[in-house]
């Protein structure tokens, strides 16, 4: 049984396509006496209230994390929170740098504090494959985010608050999905813009992401960094398994992207163990009683997971079942 069962809980950027999953997986399975949603986007709120309907363990605040005292507020008898809210877009970023810079890292840090000073058990913030060896501006303010989290274990050690984070690859069906544009496209009979023929992805449905978050809470006793194993996918085989015989161009890597993503770097293997279904990347630093898994596995010193050497690998066929395609 899941800790966040019957208990408070809060989620930072609910409105998002992770938020919006959780909320459902939330509402149905973990009976919350409380489910609070903080976010900034009075339409995008409304239209998720709508969703919802007058459930009466739904709570909404309209708030942005660079707010401090907000989010102290929102998290008056909170027991857990999972940190979602972020600007996510690599291209805005490198136009936009501080304003990344002050939800990305100034809010983690608002949420470290406020967490602290309500005395919330557990905390899990989500990351991204780009804050691993960042070379955009996004992942190197999503990186910083994460090792906040991570360093808020000492901050909060004579506090019941503990902080961990995980870490996963592209999402199928959230907004940033580049398969919506591929159906659109191959439904107005325009070719396909590819990036690079080599280019290979890691992939998580939005439903295993949510899991994997909640069973974080529960393994957890601050300051891990949770890696799931999942599966690459060759850049081809989505074009093929979204738009069989769909014409495609390539238009080539933008400003900030990489060939191949990667989770957890080479430098990293050191402190990596290996679990059934995930890595977990322990603190180099950890003074506040952490406690490795028991069940973890060392990894070899050349250690890197990346989607290209990834040992799990989906399919046309694969991929056509997730996406609910005709195969």
């Amino acid at each position: 049984m899941s800790v966040l069962r019957g208990s408070s809980i809060l989620i930072t950027g609910g409105t998002g396509s992770f938020g919006k999953a959780f909320l459902r997986y939330a509402l149905e399975h973990l009976d919350p006496k409380r489910l609070v949603v903080i976010s900034r986007d009075e339409l995008k709120q409304y239209e998720v209230r709508q969703m919802f309907g007058n459930d009466e363990r739904l709570r909404w605040f309209i708030g942005d994390v660079r707010d401090r005292e907000r989010l102290t507020r929102a998290m008056h008898n909170v027991d857990y929170v999972v940190h979602a809210a972020a600007l996510k877009q690599v291209d805005t970023a490198e136009y936009n740098p501080f304003e990344f810079v002050r939800t990305n890292v100034g809010g983690s840090q608002n949420v470290i504090e406020a967490a602290i000073d309500n005395g919330v058990q557990k905390v899990v913030a989500l990351s991204t494959d780009k804050a691993s060896s960042p070379i955009n501006l996004y992942g190197a303010t999503k990186l910083v985010a994460d090792k906040l989290f991570i360093s808020a274990n000492h901050y909060a050690a004579n506090h019941p608050t503990r902080f961990s984070v995980v870490r996963y690859g592209n999402v199928m069906g959230s907004r940033g999905s580049v398969v919506p544009l591929f159906k659109q496209l191959q439904a107005e009979g325009q070719s396909l813009p590819v990036t690079d023929k080599r280019m290979t992805r890691f992939w998580i449905t939005l439903e295993a992401a949510v899991k994997f978050v909640v069973d974080s809470f529960d393994l957890m006793n601050g300051g891990e960094l949770y890696v799931p194993r999942i599966p690459s996918m060759r850049i081809l085989d989505l074009v093929e398994a979204v738009a069989p015989g769909a014409p495609i161009h390539e238009i080539g890597i933008r400003p900030g992207e990489k060939l191949h993503e990667e989770m957890i770097a080479l430098g990293d293997a050191h402190r990596t163990l290996r679990l059934a279904d995930r890595y977990v990347v322990q603190p180099t630093i950890a003074e506040w009683g952490y406690v490795p898994p028991a069940d973890g596995a060392t990894v070899p010193e050349d250690f890197n997971y990346r989607s290209d050497n990834n040992d799990m690998w989906l399919g046309v066929d694969e991929m056509r079942d997730l996406l609910g395609a005709d195969a």
